[in-house]
């Protein structure tokens, strides 16, 4: 892996213990038959999203009265093998680290073979929707990312498929 977010690959891999399962669509692909790039980002999105109800964040940002939203400040994703059609993807996501208002979440998608397609990462910031600036995690939520760093840092072995 050449993605410089990554150290020890093994490690990294091992520490996710939360997958989202996606069936790639026929509208995914471009004209060579293979996922598009971009299609790849919304995959993204998808198993940030479901890995983010499983903890039980997103409730509380989709309230229309909530004074706070999360949004992407970046996202990368390193390419490794093209997708095809039909292809069973479960796609892995972990907290990697805990700042004020921000999280950054790596991603690693595989098939049932456990082949590798792509791996990803990206920052969520939480912004107060009136100032558009980083709002604090609350010390209830700073507790729930810390104990998902304490799992997967502990129990890599337990993988939550959803």
């Amino acid at each position: 892996m050449r993605a410089n977010y990554i150290g020890d690959f093994e490690k990294w891999s091992d520490e996710f213990t939360y997958a989202a399962p996606l069936t790639v669509r026929f509208s995914d692909l471009d004209m060579y038959g293979i996922v598009n790039n971009a299609v790849i980002i919304s995959y993204l999105e998808y198993a940030r999203i479901e890995y983010l109800k499983h903890i039980g964040l997103m409730a509380d940002w989709m309230d229309p009265n909530s004074p706070v939203a999360p949004v992407l400040a970046d996202i990368q994703c390193d390419y490794v093998k093209p997708i095809q059609y039909d292809e069973q993807l479960q796609i892995y996501v972990k907290v990697e680290k805990i700042g004020t208002s921000s999280i950054d979440i790596h991603y690693l998608a595989k098939n049932e073979g456990g082949e590798i397609f792509f791996t990803g990462r990206s920052t969520m910031v939480q912004i107060d929707k009136r100032t558009g600036r980083g709002f604090p995690w609350s010390e209830s939520e700073k507790m729930v990312f810390s104990s998902l760093l304490r799992n997967c840092r502990h129990d890599s072995r337990s993988i939550h498929i959803f």
